[in-house]
């Protein structure tokens, strides 16, 4: 492996290990013709081809995929013939990217022999390695002086003599009254001789030795190399035989490519809104992108930067200044769970007559069965709190052949009716039939959101869009036809901007790419290094809703005017900023997160001020809404409630559709009789609201927060009791068994005293007696021990009997207790309720 010493670095790569023999014969050593000449006017000559402008191959870059992370992923490829080596130019930035993802491939029987790329040392490092000692700022008296000992050959006019450089003098002469300083050379000639040379304009010097020739040359290359500081050339030795086709690919940190959106609404209420998306570049890499294939990668790819050619330095953040607008662009979130429906309708007979008790059976899409319920004395049936899907419905009655209704799609906030016809038979029998329900939406709309979409053929004209294959052949025909036909003859008629802007076609085609969305430009284009370019990636039709967007946290009462797209393009939306023009002019710009193919997302672009919202809230006190009691413990459940009401007043003549964000709070819920979300997000409860123009509206949201308490039965007493009233969370059966129990308890309470009170009487008797027999001792040998034994005999008889009563009333009265305590105990374990109050 070829090393440049002082200059260039070597990268391993495959098999690296080549035959000395080989490398000479691929790279042999320059011939000397003669001496090396050194004037003003000739060029020095070179040390080595890596370093030579044009000595390598520079193999296009063909193919660029560019990420939202920040990174580029780069192919070169092309043809190279024998031992040929190939160069590819990088930034210094790139550079710790490329050795960490450098891939190459030689894909026709060649091997690589080596890489090699310029150090980034210091020059005063580099310039150490030299065998000659010079500086980065020479003069030519310094020059000489390193070159001292070096052969050299001096040419003056006609004579000339060949010799070692000795030494080199500053001199003064004086000519014609002038006083010249000249530099004075040196020389030893072979044969002994010293001679000595004024520099004047008309000397010239030629080094005479091959290897201060090239380390002469090796100085000037360094010297040049600080002009092309973040420039790193990297050269690519290869082994092999003929023409044979090479590869290779890398990563490099690459700017962000940017999207960026117009919406441009429709001034017809039958036609569609356009979305029209654009893709920043910035090539900022070593080299061009002559005619490449460019994909744009929506996606994350895990990356890093690992500091293998660099030192570590720490990167402080950069922190913007405070800027002050009067709107601050929001992007919102897209929605967790869909909007609440409800599924409704009637089972009739054949001549329209209601059937009663027939079963209803509501399925999902798969065929599992979510729910059931029979039909009312008007054949009426409902299922409500139904989350947005697909479903089905069975019906089933004794006399007539079963119904199974398919395709039932339910969106959020709106309530579908689905009437179903039963026709005599057996009920083993079924009918299948598809659905053709209405959707009762009185919510209303400002902007259509419906109508038939042309086919893909139609989008060169402007007239339509289609997708899938046909948004193929509309390109087509949209960029060979689609303004050719205004033309005619020398004149022509000029399209309206809308119809224009509908013929206009996407220069990129989005497909998927693993888990990433890619788009892929249909040209190869040309993008200069230090140059940017503006892409069409997207354009296509869009659903759109407008609808003014209000929650707290806009700290003002005007709500924002957004749009609820719909992406139903196959394409996935990268995020980026938008424009939202209306009446061909600008209504507004703001931003999105990624949108999903069939996913619904909320844009906002500008202030309604013909809007105002005010909230106000109430806390309601705490109140009992269920008692549970079992196996003595009573679980208590309470509600808090609040109230929130939201009034929407619209001052503009035109209706509006206002959209009420209302935050989602942990272990708060909904109230089963209030109006359904249309749909929810991770935070927040989304409502819509209808309201006409010059009119106000109101929506209440009515939240509970349920709380529990446990308490046990063994526990109670009159004064809890008397709480429980208090809190009617107990009715006049309940109170009765807990007075019972109370009572109860007391008497055990009272069979307990009586116990304690007669071991307090025995253990006062023990205590005497011990006095007693205390007493006998000490009147052994006494004049009163006779008299006395006989009246403490007589207490001790006493007391023993009065403790035989004892322990026979204690035996009862422990026996009541028990007893007492049993039932006590059946009264608690016997007690069950569960109540909602």
């Amino acid at each position: 492996m070829r090393t440049i010493k002082g200059w260039a670095c070597s990268l391993a790569l495959s098999v690296l290990a080549i035959p000395a023999a080989a490398a000479q014969q691929k790279n042999p050593a320059p011939k000397q013709t003669g001496p090396s000449k050194i004037t003003a006017t000739s060029p020095v000559p070179p040390v080595n081809r890596i370093l030579e402008e044009g000595a390598a191959t520079r193999l296009p870059v063909r193919h660029v995929v560019l990420y939202k992370t920040g990174v580029g992923y780069f192919e070169h490829s092309g043809h190279i013939r024998g031992n040929e080596s190939v160069r590819v130019d990088f930034t210094s930035a790139q550079l710790n990217d490329v050795l960490q993802s450098l891939t190459i491939l030689d894909l026709s029987g060649g091997r690589i022999a080596g890489v090699n790329y310029n150090s980034e040392a210091p020059l005063s490092q580099r310039l150490g390695t030299l065998h000659l000692p010079l500086e980065e700022k020479t003069d030519i008296g310094k020059f000489y002086g390193a070159l001292r000992g070096a052969r050299l050959q001096i040419r003056s006019g006609t004579s000339a003599m060949t010799g070692r450089l000795l030494s080199v003098e500053r001199k003064t002469r004086v000519s014609g009254g002038t006083t010249l300083e000249v530099d004075l050379i040196t020389v030893v000639s072979d044969s002994g001789e010293v001679r000595s040379v004024d520099l004047t304009p008309a000397v010239s010097v030629q080094l005479a030795e091959g290897d201060v020739s090239q380390e002469v040359s090796r100085y000037l290359h360094l010297l040049a190399s600080v002009r092309e500081e973040g420039l790193r050339r990297m050269t690519i030795d290869t082994v092999g035989s003929g023409e044979r086709q090479f590869y290779i690919s890398y990563i490099s940190e690459v700017p962000i490519w940017k999207t960026t959106y117009r919406v441009v609404l429709p001034s017809k209420a039958n036609q569609e809104p356009l979305l029209q998306g654009w893709a920043i570049v910035d090539n900022t890499v070593g080299e061009d992108w002559n005619d490449v294939e460019l994909s744009l990668v929506a996606g994350a790819p895990q990356s890093f930067i690992e500091q293998l050619s660099q030192p570590y330095y720490a990167r402080r953040p950069v922190v913007a200044l405070p800027q002050t607008a009067q709107l601050t662009p929001q992007t919102h979130e897209g929605a967790m769970l869909g909007g609440i429906a409800e599924l409704a309708g009637h089972v009739l007979d054949s001549n329209g007559g209601a059937i009663q008790n027939a079963r209803i059976a509501l399925l999902s899409d798969a065929g599992e069965q979510i729910g059931s319920t029979t039909t009312d004395g008007e054949g009426r049936y409902s299922f409500g709190d139904l989350p947005s899907a697909n479903y089905r419905l069975r019906v089933e009655m004794k006399g007539f052949r079963a119904a199974l209704v398919r395709g039932l799609s339910l969106e959020g906030g709106r309530t579908r009716t689905q009437d179903v016809t039963l026709e005599p038979g057996s009920v083993t029998s079924t009918v299948e039939v598809n659905s053709t329900a209405t959707t009762v939406d009185t919510t209303g709309s400002e902007l259509a959101t419906t109508g038939a979409a042309g086919s893909g053929s139609q989008l060169g004209s402007g007239r339509g869009a289609g997708s899938g294959r046909g948004l193929a052949r509309g390109v087509g025909g949209g960029i060979g036809g689609g303004y050719a036909s205004g033309i005619t003859g020398s004149s022509y008629s000029v399209a309206p901007i809308s119809e224009a802007r509908g013929q206009m076609a996407a220069a990129a085609q989005g497909s998927g790419l693993g888990d990433f969305f890619q788009y892929k430009l249909k040209d190869r284009v040309t993008i200069h290094k230090n140059e940017s370019a503006l892409v069409p990636i997207v354009q296509i039709p869009v659903s759109a809703e407008k609808v003014s967007l209000w929650n707290s946290s806009l700290s003002s009462p005007r709500p924002l005017r957004a749009l609820w797209l719909t992406n139903a393009s196959p394409l996935t939306l990268d995020g980026g900023s938008f424009t939202v023009l209306e009446d061909e002019t600008f209504a507004g710009e703001g931003l999105t997160d990624s949108i999903k193919p069939g996913e619904k997302r909320l844009v906002s672009y500008a202030a309604d001020l013909g809007v105002r919202v005010d909230r106000k809230s109430q806390s309601n006190p705490q109140r009992v809404t269920r008692v549970h009691i079992y196996r003595g413990v009573m679980r208590q459940t309470s509600e808090l409630r609040e109230d929130a009401s939201y009034t929407i007043r619209n001052d503009d003549t035109a209706p509006r559709t206002v959209l009420i964000e209302h935050p989602l709070r942990a272990a708060w819920k909904l109230a089963a009789d209030g109006q359904k979300p249309e749909e929810t997000t991770s935070d927040a409860y989304r409502f819509r609201v209808h309201v006409e123009g010059r009119a106000t509206a109101t929506l209440d949201v009515r939240e509970a927060k349920p709380l529990e308490s446990l308490y046990q039965l063994t526990n109670l007493d009159e004064n809890q009791i008397t709480v429980f009233l208090q809190q009617k969370s107990i009715n006049s059966e309940v109170e009765a068994a807990f007075r019972k129990i109370v009572e109860q308890k007391s008497g055990v309470a009272a069979l307990e005293a009586e116990i304690s009170r007669r071991e307090t009487e025995t253990q006062k008797i023990y205590d005497d007696q011990q006095r007693l027999r205390e007493n006998l001792k000490a009147l052994k040998g006494s004049a009163e021990e006779r008299a006395l034994t006989q009246r403490y005999t007589q207490q001790l008889a006493d007391q023993e009997t009065r403790l035989e009563t004892l322990r026979h009333e204690s035996t009862e009265t422990e026996a009541k207790r028990d007893e007492a305590q049993e039932k006590l105990d059946k009264l608690i374990e016997e007690l069950t309720l569960d109540i909602d109050l």
